[in-house]
C-alpha cells in the first residue's frame, strides 16, 4: 500500500515582506482573498482609531537632513538604541547608525545656524499659544497665520487679542487700543487681566 503525502507552499510570486491588500492578492483563492481584505480593513481602521502620531517635526527633519546631508523628506524616523546608537530610518527603506554623543553634538551645532521657516515659527507660537490658553481655561478663534494673531474667548465671552509680532507677544482687551507687550503669551495673556484656571 502507498501513502501520499501533500503539502501546500506559498507560491513564489507571493512576498511575505509586503503589505498584501485584497487588490494585491495573485491568486484566486477565496479564502486568501478574504484573509486579505480582513487584514485591510483591521489596518485601515486601527490607523482611524488611534493614528500614529509622527515624532518628528519638519524641523527636526530638516536638521536630521543637514546632519547626514539628505533630503529632509526622506527621514521617517529616528531612534536610540542602547543609549549609545542613533538610528535614522529612511522613508525608502533602510537606516544608518550614528554615535549618541556626536549625533548630539552635531544637532546642537545645526540647531544654533540652521533658520526657523514660517511654518516651524507657527507650529512652535500655535503649541506655546495652547499651553497658554490651557492654564487660563481659554481657547481660541480661527488663526490668522500670517500675522499670528486670534481673539481669546472664555466661557463663551470674548476676553481680547493676542498675537506675536517680532518675537514678542501682544495683547490687547478691544479691537484697537494699545498693545500690551510680554516675553511669552502666558505673561500677555495675563496682562489681559484673566487668572488662571483653578482645579475644581
Amino acid at each position: 500500500m502507498t501513502h501520499s503525502t501533500y503539502t501546500e507552499q506559498a507560491p513564489s510570486s507571493l512576498n511575505l515582506n509586503t503589505l498584501t491588500t485584497f487588490a494585491h492578492v495573485p491568486f484566486k483563492d477565496e479564502q486568501a482573498l478574504a484573509q486579505a481584505e480582513l487584514n485591510y480593513l483591521l489596518e485601515s481602521q486601527a490607523e482611524a482609531v488611534a493614528p500614529t502620531k509622527d515624532p518628528l517635526t519638519s524641523r527636526d527633519r530638516r536638521i536630521i537632513g543637514e546632519i547626514i546631508e539628505v533630503e529632509s523628506s526622506s527621514v521617517r524616523t529616528i531612534w536610540i538604541e542602547g543609549g549609545i546608537t542613533v538610528w535614522v530610518q529612511f522613508v525608502e527603506g533602510g537606516r544608518l547608525p550614528f554615535d549618541r554623543n556626536w549625533f548630539a553634538k552635531r544637532v546642537a551645532e545645526v540647531k544654533a545656524t540652521l533658520p526657523e521657516t514660517p511654518l516651524e515659527r507657527n507650529e512652535r507660537l500655535s503649541d506655546e499659544l495652547e499651553e497658554a490658553c490651557t492654564v487660563f481655561g481659554l481657547y481660541h478663534g480661527e488663526i490668522d497665520w500670517l500675522s499670528f494673531s486670534t481673539k481669546l474667548y472664555q466661557d463663551g465671552r470674548f476676553v481680547g487679542f493676542v498675537g506675536c509680532n517680532q518675537e514678542r507677544w501682544y495683547a490687547r482687551p478691544r479691537q484697537y487700543g494699545v498693545n500690551r507687550v510680554a516675553g511669552s503669551a502666558e505673561q500677555v495673556i495675563a496682562s489681559l487681566g484673566v487668572r488662571a484656571a483653578v482645579a475644581a
